[in-house]
């Protein structure tokens, strides 16, 4: 019987373990979103669902690199960049959100006219205004820090958001290894 006894305890010993193991494993109540691409569109739906799942996690982390990155520059604020590809860049992406093209049926600015138009009218809100929502509700944005370096800009010329920090491909990882849901836009 003790023998009985012994072996039944070791298998909840071990059963113990196992269940441990599998619960640092869980993942946390939360969204890690990868905004990429600087289309009006595109950054349209990732503030969308950003502002809307903050109504459901936790916690929302979004990590804007490469073209994203243009969405978050501030239109009233210049810093001065001495190296040729810098400048480039800063002349030729947008400056903001009133700026972003369309991704599809872009039509030389009318495209982008035509949907905001429709936004207003369908009383869905700006991208501006969405930004704003997600900093009232701590959507957390994390800049890509090579993609800055490359294209030139800097932390200071980027929009005021309380809750955005400069951070590299292993922030995003960390946090992306952690959230329930992992999306890419």
């Amino acid at each position: 019987m003790e023998d009985r006894i012994k072996a039944l305890e070791e298998k909840v010993q071990e059963l113990q373990a196992r269940l441990n193991e599998l619960q640092g494993n869980v993942p946390e109540d939360q969204l890690s979103m990868v905004v990429f691409s600087g289309d009006l569109d595109r950054v349209l739906a990732a503030m969308i669902i950003a502002v809307g799942a903050s109504a459901m996690f936790e916690k929302v982390v979004l990590f804007f690199t490469f073209w994203g990155i243009a969405a978050l520059r501030d239109k009233n604020k210049t810093v001065r960049k001495a190296a040729l590809m810098p400048k480039m860049f800063a002349k030729m992406l947008p400056t903001g959100v009133d700026e972003l093209p369309l991704s599809k049926m872009h039509m030389l600015g009318m495209g982008t006219a035509m949907l905001k138009s429709l936004m207003k009218e369908k009383n869905v809100l700006s991208l501006g205004e969405l930004l704003k929502n997600a900093a009232d509700f701590g959507v957390e944005i994390v800049i890509c820090e090579m993609s800055m370096d490359l294209m030139g800009f800097s932390k200071e010329e980027m929009i005021d958001y309380p809750h955005m920090t400069v951070g590299g491909a292993a922030k995003f990882l960390g946090e992306a290894g952690k959230s329930k849901v992992t999306l890419f836009i």
